[in-house]
């Protein structure tokens, strides 16, 4: 598939585009190439997409929302038991008029972290791998760990399906990424956004950034509130479509395909008058995995600026730093 790698925005690169995944997932010819073409136009000029005809029930995200929603109606003190602690799991509490950072104020958010579910007895939870642990679960909400569980092995089984298109919209084979994502790392992300009549300057319900996941998606919610930035430097809505995930890559991906892919700014905010809930689910390959430039993404033209990473190495890097750092532009990168 070929591609211009410095692609110019083109008028029609501020517009979402909306795959549809059915007639890949019921194996219709050519479905798959076809695909592969528009995610790379996506990701190569936008970096945010919309997939519907995705197969995840709707009950099921609608549980998932409302699981959250449940989470964040407990007292804090209850919330506070289960704080965030070093493999990113657990409760993060909002921390509005505690400061700045580069003139943007603290997020105007509350969220609780969760990864893949691993019992106590796994080799990596008995050898304190970092980002293997178990999660903090709430003791004192019936069904809520088994929705959250639910909902998780749906998007992962999800994303096993989304990254042949990947490796299609590079240029390589359509099973070269799936060893790589054998058991993924993944991180939902259960946010609660309050009302805030009036916001200050440089106050947002989520700060400028870009996400750090080699892709991430995000169940449309009845409450809008997320912005992008195109390439020419606008920040454009994103809208909510009923039954759709909205799809966009971060920092991982965009450093595993030499800067080919976006890892695109976005912003939150809540001004509808109501309570707004996010449940973002940030995925990435195996966590010992190692990510070097693609072939299909270096020539002699364009060398490989990155060296090889993992992703426990990338994140154990950015948690020990900041929960947040700014990139080259001074956009925020937002460790998951």
């Amino acid at each position: 598939m070929s591609s211009a790698f410095s692609a110019v925005p083109r008028p029609d690169d501020t517009e979402i585009p909306v795959l549809d995944l059915a007639p890949y997932l019921s194996g219709k010819p050519g479905a798959r190439e076809k695909l592969g073409r528009r995610l790379c136009h996506a990701l190569e000029n936008i970096g945010f997409y919309f997939i519907k005809g995705h197969g995840v029930p709707q009950p099921l995200i609608d549980a998932a929302f409302a699981e959250a929603e449940r989470f964040h109606a407990q007292p804090l003190d209850r919330k506070m038991r289960l704080r965030r602690n070093r493999d990113n799991v657990g409760y993060l509490p909002m921390s509005r008029g505690s400061g700045s950072e580069a003139g943007i104020k603290p997020n105007v958010n509350e969220a609780f972290f969760l990864k893949r579910d691993l019992p106590a007895d796994h080799p990596d939870v008995l050898a304190h791998k970092r980002f293997r642990g178990t999660n903090l679960w709430p003791d004192d909400l019936p069904g809520f760990r088994e929705t959250v569980v639910a909902y998780c092995d749906a998007l992962e089984a999800l994303v096993k399906r989304l990254v042949p298109l990947y490796a299609v919209a590079l240029d390589l084979p359509a099973g070269y990424f799936d060893e790589a994502f054998a058991e993924p790392q993944y991180t939902l992300r259960m946010t609660h956004y309050p009302f805030i009549e009036v916001l200050g300057e440089n106050e947002f319900g989520i700060a400028p950034h870009s996400d750090t996941s080699f892709l991430t998606l995000l169940a449309q919610n009845k409450v809008p509130g997320l912005s992008l930035r195109t390439r020419d430097g606008r920040w454009i809505d994103a809208p909510a479509l009923d039954g759709h995930f909205l799809v966009n890559g971060g920092d991982m991906l965009r450093r595993w395909t030499n800067d080919r892919f976006l890892a695109t700014p976005h912003r939150a905010s809540n001004r509808s008058g109501r309570e707004r809930y996010a449940i973002p689910f940030f995925v990435d390959c195996n966590i010992d995995w190692p990510m070097e430039c693609l072939p299909t993404c270096t020539s002699a033209q364009r060398p490989a600026k990155y060296p090889r990473f993992t992703y426990a190495e990338y994140m154990g890097a950015y948690q020990d730093a900041s929960s947040a750092r700014d990139s080259a532009d001074g956009v925020r990168i937002e460790a998951y």
